[in-house]
């Protein structure tokens, strides 16, 4: 079990990593689910749409894509995130960059333990289940 948090082309975010894992392992947990093989990789604009095009064919920019491993209960996934988006999107919704990137890094991990937000409705339970982790993280 090992979640590592990596940069490219970009600097790496200052984030507690120690906290920032026991924090994800809890909200695992909460979901029935344990922490396998996580790697963050936070990364350029440019480079976002460099995987979005290669592995999803997708021509657009993005702040968060999920490559979810997972296999029975046990969460794994390469979870890439644009600073750059979250920068943008922490201006655009007067939020502090810092919680936005908390709620990019936990919306991966929904992700991974099986918290869709494509249907309908989906969207507001996943801004339903960000909020609550960050309020674990905030606790």
């Amino acid at each position: 079990m090992s979640i590592l948090y990596q940069a490219e082309e970009v600097k790496l975010p200052s984030i507690k990593k120690r906290k920032t894992t026991d924090w994800i392992k809890l909200v695992a947990t909460s979901y029935g689910k344990q922490v396998g093989d996580i790697s963050f990789v936070f990364c350029s604009d440019k480079k976002i749409l460099e995987v979005n095009n290669q592995y999803l064919q997708h021509d657009y920019y993005t702040d968060i894509i999920t490559f979810d491993y997972t296999e029975n209960d046990i969460i794994s996934g390469d979870i890439f995130i644009s600073v750059d988006t979250v920068k943008s999107n922490s201006e655009t919704f007067g939020t502090n960059y810092e919680e936005e990137l908390n709620r990019i890094i936990i919306h991966g991990i929904l992700h991974l333990c099986g918290i869709n937000d494509k249907g309908p409705g989906e969207r507001e339970y996943m801004t339903e289940c960000e909020n609550k982790a960050l309020k674990i993280l905030e606790a």
